[in-house]
């Protein structure tokens, strides 16, 4: 029997780092960040990179990353579980993903809009946000037709399709927000949910899963440290202690999950591979 190797988001967060060297926080100048999404309901998977099993049964629920790659184009196929090879009865893939130099990305396999399983590779938004402002990106990668992203009685997002995104500069705020079809504000096909916008934060939404099948579903990623620099080095009581807040605000890192995401892919310059009998023995 395969070993599990993730339970949780930050479970699968150590696992990659045994898995795939080096991590964000080793990041080397140029590196690449990725971090890996599973949005296909119901569906356990394998994950192959460069033709060699680099995570083994995962299941829908986990996010992890990001982690720091050396920029270069990465083979990714994803199988059933008991898959034997990259090869065997392939879910999605092989895909090319090409990662360039000190970008953020996020991969996600999800479903397209009539079902059927792709994979789409995102670049994130990590330009410096304004002071007070925080950032909103709201993506469509569920089995749906184009949804509205209502809040306050008004869509704020328009007729988004899969897989398709809209990237919003907003005042920092929590705001509740629901999933509805094109051009109505009622019923909801997710929420409300509350999501929090904060300052120096680019907060990634994704609206997955399938209408047809009952598992719409929300997921959360975060990436802080959008602040813009301050013009000038506060001084006295009063100047370090909005240095040391503003410092705690860019250290803190906000999420919410909903159903969750998997981690799908561990690559890295140094990529340790495990083939699934090394890993059923850990």
């Amino acid at each position: 029997m395969k070993k599990r190797i993730i339970t949780g988001a930050t479970i699968g967060a150590f696992a990659l780092a045994a898995l795939a060297a080096p991590t964000a926080a080793q990041a080397a100048p140029g590196d690449a960040e990725l971090s890996v999404v599973h949005g296909i309901p119901g569906t356990t998977v394998d994950v192959w990179v460069n033709g060699a099993l680099t995570l083994d049964d995962f299941v829908p629920g986990t996010i992890a990353g990001p982690l720091a790659l050396a920029p270069a184009t990465y083979s990714v196929a994803i199988t059933p579980a008991d898959a034997t090879s990259a090869t065997d009865r392939t879910v999605i893939g092989p895909i090319d993903l090409p990662l360039a130099a000190n970008t953020n990305y996020s991969a996600v396999a999800h479903l397209k809009a009539d079902g059927t399983p792709t994979a789409t590779l995102f670049t994130n938004d990590i330009s410096k946000t304004a002071p007070g402002q925080g950032r909103l990106t709201v993506r469509h990668v569920a089995a749906a037709p184009a949804v509205d992203v209502v809040a306050g009685g008004a869509a704020v997002v328009s007729n988004l399709s899969n897989p398709n995104e809209q990237v919003l500069n907003l005042d920092a705020t929590t705001v509740s927000a629901s999933v509805t079809a094109a051009g109505t504000t009622t019923p909801a096909l997710i929420g409300p949910a509350d999501v929090a916008i904060r300052e120096g934060v680019n907060t990634i939404v994704y609206a997955y899963g399938s209408a047809a099948n009952s598992t719409l579903a929300l997921a959360v990623q975060t990436i802080s440290g959008l602040h813009t620099p301050p013009a000038g080095v506060p001084t006295g009581e009063t100047g370090a202690a909005a240095l040391a807040a503003s410092t705690q605000d860019a250290l803190r890192v906000w999420g919410l999950g909903v159903g969750g995401l998997v981690v799908l892919a561990a690559i890295g310059s140094a990529i340790i591979i495990s083939r699934k009998k090394a890993v059923a023995t850990h």
